[in-house]
C-alpha cells in the first residue's frame, strides 16, 4: 500500500499567475489564485492532467539546458496533434526553443516564460 497519493507538481517561478496564464493556453484548465497565499501560489484545474502550481520563488534561477555541469531536474512532456502547428503556438505565447532542430524525432523541447523545461510530444 502506497504511503501518499501525488498532490500536485509545483513550478517555482516569479510570476505564478503569468506562468498559470501560460500553461492554461497550453493545456487549457481555469486559474485559481490561493487567496490566502496573496500572489505567491496559483493553482491551474480542470485541465484533465496531474494537478498543476506554481510558487513564486525569489531569486529564482531556471535551470540551464542543456548542461553538462548541472542537471535540468524535471520537465513536463505534453502531448499534441501535429508539432509544427504547436510549436508556432507555443512561441507565440512566449516559449523559446531549446532543442528542436532534428525535426525527425517525435519531440521537441522548449522552455516556458520562466525557463522550466518542456516538451511537445507527437501522440
Amino acid at each position: 500500500m502506497p504511503i501518499a497519493k501525488l498532490g500536485a507538481v509545483v513550478l517555482d517561478c516569479p510570476d505564478p499567475l503569468a506562468l498559470a496564464e501560460f500553461y492554461a493556453a497550453l493545456v487549457g484548465g481555469t486559474i485559481k489564485p490561493m487567496e490566502e497565499n496573496g500572489d505567491s501560489w496559483v493553482d491551474l484545474e480542470d485541465h484533465g492532467g496531474s494537478a498543476l502550481a506554481f510558487q513564486a520563488a525569489p531569486g529564482y534561477v531556471p535551470p540551464p539546458w542543456p548542461s553538462e555541469g548541472g542537471a535540468q531536474q524535471f520537465h513536463l512532456d505534453v502531448t499534441v496533434d501535429d508539432l509544427d502547428t504547436a510549436e508556432k503556438q507555443v512561441l507565440a505565447l512566449g516559449a523559446k526553443v531549446l532543442d528542436a532542430e532534428d525535426r525527425s524525432r517525435s519531440w521537441r523541447v522548449y522552455a516556458d516564460p520562466a525557463g522550466h523545461p518542456f516538451c511537445l510530444c507527437a501522440c
